[in-house]
C-alpha cells in the first residue's frame, strides 16, 4: 500500500525539510530512508488496526446500545478514516525525525500517541465513557502541544497533523455527546 507511488506523491506534495537546527549522527540512506518511513508510518497504523481487531467484537455487541446524537457517523466511517489518519500521522513524525526533531517534539508526538491508542481500550473494552472523556481532552491538548513543536522543525509536518486534529476534536464531541446521553459506565 505504502510503495514508492505513495513516497513519491507525498515527497512531491511536501517540499524538502529545511536543515536540521539539531546536529545529528543519523545515516540518511535510501533504504533508511525507507525502513524509517516504514516504521513511522506502520507503528500507528498496525497498532491502530490491532486494537479495532481486539476491539471489534465490543463495537458489534456494545457500542450499538449506546445512545448517540443524530449526527453520529456510520460505524463503517471511523476505520477507513483512521487509517487515512495514521498514516499522515507517521509521515508527519518520519518527517519531524528526519529534520533531527528535538526530544521534546518526539516525546509529546509519542505521549500523543499512547493517548489516542488508550482511548479505544476505555471506550470499546472498558465501556468506561467518563475516562474515554478525560483520555481524549488530554490527547487534545497534547496534540496541539506537538503540532506547535513540529512547525518549529518542519511546518508541512504539522500541517499533515491538522485533519488528524479535526477529527480528534469531533471524536471528543462524540464522547463528549455519549457521556451526557449515558451512563458514565454502560454494560
Amino acid at each position: 500500500m505504502f510503495g514508492s507511488r505513495a513516497f513519491s506523491f507525498f515527497s512531491s506534495y511536501f517540499p524538502p525539510q529545511r536543515p536540521s537546527r539539531v546536529s545529528s549522527d543519523r545515516p540518511r540512506g535510501r533504504m533508511t530512508n525507507l525502513t524509517a518511513l516504514a516504521v513511522a508510518v506502520g507503528v500507528p497504523l498496525g497498532a491502530g488496526q490491532a486494537l479495532g481487531i481486539w476491539s471489534a467484537p465490543d463495537i458489534k455487541d456494545w457500542y450499538p446500545k449506546l445512545q448517540k446524537p443524530s449526527w453520529t457517523p456510520p460505524v463503517l466511517f471511523f476505520g477507513p478514516a483512521w487509517s487515512v489518519l495514521y498514516t499522515l500521522m507517521g509521515f508527519a513524525a518520519y518527517r519531524v525525525w528526519q529534520a533531527g526533531a528535538p526530544p521534546l517534539a518526539m516525546g509529546l508526538y509519542t505521549l500523543q500517541l499512547v493517548l489516542n491508542l488508550a482511548w479505544q481500550p476505555l471506550m470499546f473494552k472498558a465501556h468506561d465513557l467518563r475516562a474515554a472523556s478525560y483520555d481524549i481532552t488530554a490527547l487534545l491538548v497534547v496534540l496541539a502541544a506537538t503540532i506547535v513543536e513540529f512547525r518549529k522543525v518542519d511546518p508541512a509536518a504539522s500541517t499533515l497533523l491538522l485533519p488528524y486534529f479535526a477529527f480528534s476534536a469531533f471524536a471528543a464531541a462524540l464522547t463528549y455527546a455519549f457521556r451526557q446521553r449515558n451512563p458514565p459506565k454502560v454494560d
